[in-house]
């Protein structure tokens, strides 16, 4: 039987207005692997503080067990700023020490792209005080993971990483052996990484088996048989839980639940969004022309991020954009936005906007708003009511809708969290009834049930869409198409989505990550020699997979779905050989 390593008896902890947890008892075995949810402020993160013992309790025990090795990523790092990245990473070890390191090189490649850490101004020898948050996050968490321990204790460990980042840490902490608490608002990390769910609700911590698909239908049944208050709520778990079953194949088998309770649950749930009836909507609300671009070139300061692009956003697209940090899906979203509010055109091409045109954008910066407006006055100020679509909400319901419940509507905006905030920018942005969104990073600061909440809103939300996320769940739950950055100056389709994606970043050579037109030339001819060596293994899987792939079509001649799924695939294959050949060509034109 696996040992406790913390224990948590009767355990209270309250500030002068709240409680956070009242009598809670529980422990962490050796192997757990826990995800803690919940909603902002009910004590996700107290509760991991607890467990370390670095926050007192005001009642209760709390014990470890003897020898036990605790490391903890909390949401502030304690880095030196006068130091380097090297000293508070590797401390004492000498290069020769820690470059022999497997796990050492795993984390340092996972999280930066390689030993050298090329992102970094000066690599290992960058000073920690002038990094950006987000590669202060890295460093931190760098600095965990090479340690050995029996437990972590990850306070949003996501945070500031990109799709590719996320993947990996998900992959290391997979296989990585000790116990695990994390707290996170990423419900695709939780399906990849835990086994156990703790729900942190009013002052309790309700416990459930299984990653977050797992938590999503005990949640329901629990709710449904309580019959309390939340049929609202229930009805959303159902809608959840009717998606995932209906999700990508990797999703719906993964999750240990009972598959007989679960499609008795959902037996009668509908699919969450009516595509074409949306569409439809969508086309009537904004005609037949949305943005269309033509040859348009979108720079950042001497650097060209998209050279010549002629692409559209049609009535009713729901697009997902990703790509790596600094890759320009923001920049593309301003020149759209600047286009449809300022008519001012690019540095070169033209982007034409339709008339009926009525655009929201939830940028990354939180909106300021007069403090001493109440939250419900701050909404009411765009409107009273608004039309979603299939629904019509108050401005008091819609705050409901988004965890502004009772007193809190009447709340003074300079009270608010950053969470809260992020909340209230976005319910202020759909109550002005626009046709076309743009979001960008709007998961950041908002916990589960809030996400739950706008995904169910959007489902029934007419109009156009682009989603930058670096939240997988959030984009595959919300859009029909995801398009990647990929750093040659132009969008691509990606027919298998983001699983697509991280294939084709990993067969990428690293050479290819700047932008187009800014790509340099291969300095060592070595490293030009290993590139063209892979690039020749690749071509040839990809060769051998286009062969299957046509034996395959020619097996399955009747059946309609499999031929899609096939074609998708020969699509994407075909684009990867003409990528690689294209990169083979300049590395022998440059290396002769």
């Amino acid at each position: 039987m696996a040992v406790n390593l913390v224990n948590l008896e009767a355990v209270g902890k309250s500030y002068p207005n709240r409680t956070l947890l009242s009598d809670v008892s529980l422990g962490i075995a050796e192997g757990d692997r826990i995800g803690v949810v919940g909603r902002n402020g009910d004590g996700k993160t107290t509760l991991l503080s607890v467990l370390a013992r670095t926050e007192p309790v005001d009642s209760g025990r709390v014990t470890h067990t003897g020898g036990l090795r605790l490391g903890m990523l909390s949401q502030r790092d304690d880095l030196d700023p006068d130091r380097t990245v090297r000293d508070q990473v590797m401390g004492g070890m000498a290069e020769h020490e820690w470059a022999s390191e497997a796990r050492v090189r795993d984390v340092l490649t996972g999280l930066f792209g390689g030993l050298d850490l090329p992102g970094l101004s000066h690599g290992l020898d960058s000073p920690v005080g002038p990094l950006s948050g987000g590669e202060r996050r890295r460093v931190a968490l760098a600095k965990l993971l090479i340690g050995e321990h029996d437990l972590l204790l990850l306070d949003e460990p996501t945070n500031h990483l990109d799709i590719e980042g996320i993947a990996w840490l998900a992959g290391h902490l997979a296989k990585r052996r000790g116990a695990l608490a994390v707290v996170t608002h990423d419900r695709w990390f939780l399906d990849e990484v835990c086994s156990r769910v703790w729900d942190v609700q009013d002052g309790a911590v309700h416990e459930y088996e299984g990653g977050y698909s797992a938590y999503v239908l005990a949640r329901a049944e629990r709710e449904r048989i309580a019959a309390v208050e939340a049929d609202k709520r229930a009805n959303l778990m159902r809608k959840e839980l009717a998606w995932l079953r209906r999700g990508p194949p990797a999703r719906t088998s993964k999750p240990k639940f009972r598959i007989d309770a679960a499609n008795a649950l959902i037996a009668d749930e509908p699919p969450a969004r009516d595509t074409p009836e949306l569409m439809r909507f969508a086309g009537s609300r904004l005609g037949k022309m949305v943005f269309d671009l033509e040859d348009v070139t979108v720079t950042a300061g001497d650097k060209t991020l998209f050279r010549d692009l002629t692409w559209q956003l049609g009535p009713g697209d729901r697009i997902g954009l990703v790509g790596v940090n600094g890759a320009g899906k923001t920049s593309l979203l301003r020149a759209l936005a600047a286009a449809a509010e300022q008519d001012r055109q690019p540095a070169s091409g033209t982007i034409r906007v339709g008339k009926t045109v009525r655009l929201a954008y939830l940028s990354q910066e939180v909106a300021e708003l007069d403090p001493t407006w109440r939250v419900l006055e701050s909404v009411q100020r765009v409107r009273e009511h608004v039309d979603l679509g299939s629904r019509q909400m108050s401005a008091s319901q819609l705050c409901e809708r988004f965890g502004f419940v009772g007193t809190k509507q009447w709340t003074p905006v300079g009270d608010l969290s950053g969470g809260e905030r992020r909340r209230l920018q976005l319910l202020r942005l759909l109550m002005d009834e626009p046709n076309v969104l743009f979001l960008d990073e709007p998961t950041n600061d908002l916990d589960i049930e809030t996400l739950t909440q706008l995904e169910d809103l959007l489902d029934g939300w007419p109009g156009s869409m682009i989603v930058v996320s670096h939240d997988r769940y959030f984009v595959e739950r919300t859009t029909d198409v995801v398009q990647a950055v990929l750093g040659d100056g132009t969008l691509r389709m990606l027919p298998g989505g983001i699983e697509e994606y991280l294939r084709r970043r990993a067969a990428q050579p690293a050479a290819s990550a700047p932008a187009a037109g800014d790509r340099p030339r291969s300095a060592d001819p070595r490293a030009a020699k290993k590139e063209l060596t892979r690039i020749e293994r690749r071509l040839e899987k990809l060769t051998a997979r286009e062969a299957e792939l046509h034996e395959e079509m020619a097996a399955n001649a009747t059946d309609a779905a499999v031929l899609d799924r096939l074609t998708g695939e020969l699509t994407a294959v075909g684009v990867e050989q003409a990528e690689l050949e294209e990169r083979w060509l300049e590395l022998a034109e440059e290396n002769g």
